[in-house]
């Protein structure tokens, strides 16, 4: 009697963990499905306010610079919705947006030097 109830217990749990498992991999699929609708929506914004040079420079910048590509995207998008722009973009229309966002997010980087007194033989008097 103990093992049909300790398999009824194996088989109840099973369905447990498949059905958990099954959950997971729906919301997972649920997911994916948002994540590629915004990037098909982002794809057809982006379409529509750049011209066929400016979206190739774009794909460069993209494969290049993958945080930079999001955020240029980003802003341009956001230009749209908030109407800002007054038409397609260009390839040098692109060209100052990306100088533009380079000097914002542009790093500074400084240099110091923390120079540390070694004792010498020499020093050892002066303690």
């Amino acid at each position: 009697m103990a093992d049909d109830e300790l398999e009824a217990i194996r088989r109840q749990r099973m369905a447990e963990l498949q059905a958990k498992h099954g959950d997971v991999s729906n919301d997972h699929k649920g997911q994916q499905e948002a994540k590629q609708k915004d990037t098909e929506m982002r794809n057809s914004i982006l379409a529509q306010i750049l011209d066929q040079s400016a979206r190739a420079r774009l794909s460069n910048l993209a494969l290049v610079k993958p945080e930079k590509a999001k955020a240029v995207e980003n802003y341009l998008i956001q230009m749209a919705r908030y109407g800002k722009l007054g038409g397609k973009i260009s390839d040098s229309g692109l060209i100052e947006i990306l100088e533009n966002v380079s000097q914002q997010t542009e790093k500074k980087t400084t240099v110091t030097f923390n120079r540390r007194r070694v004792m010498d033989s020499d020093d050892e008097d002066d303690y």
